[in-house]
């Protein structure tokens, strides 16, 4: 039995969708079975999140496997960047040990530091210690930014495009390795095949080319055929904004300001694809992914 966290997110989903397709049993640690679509009835269901950590002990009953990869970038009514990210997966790793879990899968991200900028990037490095330190067999996968037509930040993009001129936060020259959900799902899957290591691996997933923010700007505007004139606004004025925003709006902000932030930070690996290769993924360009015109 594997049990997956996140199932309904970008790369929980798509990973869903493959591991159903495969034949493997699959129970789901969801709040809300409808948001799994069809999958619902063919997957175990097990109510809970990663705020109600008595609700982990149900979910990992027979489980051998973990892949985990709830997470949130933006402060919830039921928790902080850091009690999503950072507490809920130590306290989900603790609740693995004593169950006799085999394996344990995180999602971690590239640049993830304690002494980070970004509040996220802070909590996965500890979320990457507490799965390092634990008596399980573990790989942390640790991506790029992950990407897929029709994804909110995409979305979000689309949406700005609208405008007469595109907005961009700061100077947009933090360059990244986006990749696409598909190909993470690829590796991740090519990775439980596997085995994994014996004791823990950690796995850089980044796509072939390196790209600016204002590159990745430019390579949306271009697949949605649109020209727009590019906005650099200030790094001060955005983070006023948006945080004025979001005590505004809460949770229902359009954007946040630690989201906007992670824009501002690159996110690269020295090797490029080459984690990705290693598991026989080939990923794609996000051009062509989007269908550039």
């Amino acid at each position: 039995m594997l049990l997956l966290t996140g199932a309904t997110g970008l790369v929980g989903s798509t990973l869903l969708r493959r591991l159903v397709a495969e034949g493997t049993q699959v129970r789901c640690l969801v709040r809300d079975p409808r948001r799994l679509g069809p999958l619902r009835v063919r997957v175990q269901i097990a109510l809970g999140d990663l705020t109600d950590p008595p609700s982990f002990r149900n979910a990992l009953r027979g489980v051998e496997t973990v892949v985990h990869l709830a997470a949130a970038i933006r402060d919830q009514r039921r928790g902080s960047i850091e009690e999503l990210n950072g507490i809920a997966t130590w306290r989900m790793v603790e609740a693995a040990e004593r169950r006799g879990v085999e394996r344990f899968v995180f999602f971690s991200a590239l640049g993830a530091s304690p002494h980070h900028r970004t509040r996220l990037l802070r909590a996965k490095a500890l979320a990457e210690e507490a799965v390092r330190e634990a008596g399980l067999r573990s790989t942390v996968f640790a991506p790029s930014i992950i990407y897929a037509p029709g994804d909110p930040w995409l979305t979000l993009l689309e949406r700005l495009a609208l405008l007469p001129a595109m907005p961009v936060s700061g100077r947009g020259r933090a360059v990244f390795q986006p990749i696409w959900a598909e190909d993470v799902a690829d590796a991740v899957i090519a990775s439980l095949r596997d085995g994994g290591a014996i004791t823990h691996e950690r796995v850089e997933l980044a796509g072939p080319e390196t790209l600016s923010h204002t590159e990745i700007v430019r390579t949306v505007l271009r697949s949605l055929g649109r020209r727009r004139a590019l906005l650099h606004v200030p790094t001060p004025l955005v983070s006023r904004g948006l945080r004025m925003l979001e005590r505004l709006a809460g949770p229902s902000a359009f954007a946040t300001w630690d989201e906007a932030e992670l824009m501002e930070v690159s996110m690269v690996s020295a090797r490029g694809a080459a984690g990705a290769e290693t598991l026989g993924v080939t990923p794609q360009r996000m051009a062509a992914v989007l269908g550039t015109r």
